[in-house]
């Protein structure tokens, strides 16, 4: 199973970014893709989630109506539209996947497989 980002980059603060997971080894749609985000110096915090079989996702209160978790109708790439960038959304964002989605997919230890991670600078 693999998970490739891409997406990152640099914006002012009020901008916009999507960030994209794309995966690949997934034989079904039973599990779940979760954004994180780790400043420096700061432990990995998650940002969003979406069990790939269902429709709506889930959002910390910190992004809640500035970010926006979707797939494609493949089903095999999830994005993070990230909307009104604030510089307090600075870190690296890493996908994680999740192949038994439960109550623990707003902490790191939900998740059996990580990507490699993808750099978002907002500035003042």
């Amino acid at each position: 199973l693999q998970l490739v980002e891409s997406g990152g980059g640099s914006v002012q603060a009020g901008g916009s970014l999507r960030l994209s997971c794309a995966t690949s080894g997934f034989t079904s749609d039973d599990y779940a893709i979760g954004w994180f985000r780790q400043a420096p110096g700061k432990e990995r915090k998650w940002v969003s989630c979406l069990v790939i079989s269902g429709t709506s996702g889930s959002y910390a209160d910190s992004v809640k109506g500035r970010f926006t978790i979707s797939s494609n109708s493949a089903k095999n790439t999830v994005f993070l539209q990230m909307n009104n960038l604030k510089p307090e959304d600075t870190g690296v964002y890493y996908c994680a996947a999740s192949t038994t989605p439960g109550p623990f997919l707003v902490v790191p230890d939900g998740y059996d497989y990580w990507g490699q991670g993808t750099q978002v600078t907002v500035s003042a």
